[in-house]
């Protein structure tokens, strides 16, 4: 369609008249004609910029999980724990001295009777939160209080220890209580524990205050785990962190190392607080090894993760035991097997046979 066409619309007595109102409607066809034109330039343009958008947002919808972002420890710091009836708490301030430090328990109204202020409901507050409140009361008598609140015992304070422990189950734990505390209140570890135990905290309490602390894929709680041996020797009294209520403690069974054939004692050898043994190690807990060994062709059968048949390390034994070649390392259901000499059997079975007939021997006295 154009703009010409217009006058042929009109009826034949009108076309020859050049009325005001027949320009106006040429100048306003004109206008439309340009808008459209460059409406169908534009067009293609934005279509496909809609469509990359479409794309894009799809994209970010379909991202993995590793993308998302979750929440650190360092930024987890304060508790979130919200206190109630019948929690016991401590508060102390440099300037408070004799009234400083001693348990006081919150009422059923939520009350507690803080030092030179008297009563204060804190109950529903995080510990952030009352001391923050406590400071603010206090600095009308106390320039500067810095008020500290501790938790000393809250309303329910279940622990569960769970694993080779020798009694596991849920505890129930009143003030304060290390790591160490609690597995001796769960009867102590059994012989077959593994070296490191495994901490689960809920997020409401804060993380846990190990370096190496990490946030379970829920979001919901801080895991950690501690070395045994490190804590029982005090190499790292720090690791002995406080338990607090609802944690979770894992003491997983220890690996063993096996040992087989031409030894005097046979036999499943617990790791307990190590990763690793030597084949020395091993060897002195079979007892040492029989007159009949083949030390120059023993194996280690380890288990491969993805494959199911061991891999076979030759071990030149005799070698280790002189010193001319380096210990070995078994690891976890590692097995460790001497083979027996055919010669040396043969030659042990004919001693046998000399000494039961009573020929053939030399017999010896020293003078």
């Amino acid at each position: 369609m154009s703009c010409n066409s217009l006058r042929d619309d009109l009826p034949p007595s009108n076309r020859t008249l050049d009325t005001p109102l027949l320009a106006r409607a040429s100048v306003m066809c004109v206008r439309m004609v340009r808008v459209m034109m460059m409406v169908m330039r534009i067009f293609p343009v934005v279509l496909a910029v809609l469509s990359f958008t479409v794309r894009a947002e799809a994209q970010v919808q379909s991202l993995p999980v590793a993308y998302e972002v979750k929440p650190k420890c360092g930024s987890l710091g304060h508790s979130t724990y919200l206190l109630g009836p019948d929690d016991q708490l401590e508060v102390s301030a440099p300037d408070l001295m004799d009234a400083a430090n001693k348990p006081m328990r919150i009422d059923s109204d939520g009350n507690i009777q803080a030092p030179l202020i008297g009563r204060v409901h804190v109950s529903g507050l995080t510990v952030q939160q009352s001391e923050e409140m406590l400071d603010k009361a206090m600095s009308a008598y106390i320039r500067q209080p810095q008020v500290v609140v501790n938790v000393v015992e809250v309303r329910s304070q279940p622990v569960s220890i769970l694993g080779a422990v020798n009694t596991p189950g849920v505890h129930q734990v009143q003030g304060h209580k290390t790591l160490l505390e609690m597995l001796a209140v769960a009867g102590g570890m059994r012989q077959d524990a593994g070296y490191s135990i495994r901490i689960t905290r809920e997020l409401e309490w804060g993380c846990i205050p190990l370096p190496k602390t990490q946030i379970d894929p829920s979001g919901q709680f801080s895991i950690a785990e501690v070395n045994v041996k490190k804590i029982m020797d005090a190499e790292n009294p720090e690791d002995n962190i406080q338990i607090l209520p609802h944690d979770v403690i894992s003491v997983p069974k220890a690996e063993m190392v096996y040992v087989i054939g031409e030894v005097r004692r046979s036999g499943g050898f617990v790791l307990g607080e190590h990763k690793s043994m030597s084949v020395l190690q091993a060897l002195s807990l079979a007892e040492g090894l029989n007159g009949t060994a083949d030390t120059r062709h023993s194996k280690i059968l380890r288990v491969q993760h993805d494959a199911d048949q061991r891999k076979e390390l030759d071990v030149d034994v005799k070698g280790v035991l002189a010193g001319k070649k380096p210990d070995v390392t078994l690891q976890g259901d590692d097995i460790l097997f001497i083979p027996g000499s055919t010669g040396k059997k043969a030659a042990l079975r004919t001693l046998e046979a000399a000494i039961q007939t009573g020929t053939g021997l030399a017999i010896w006295r020293m003078p």
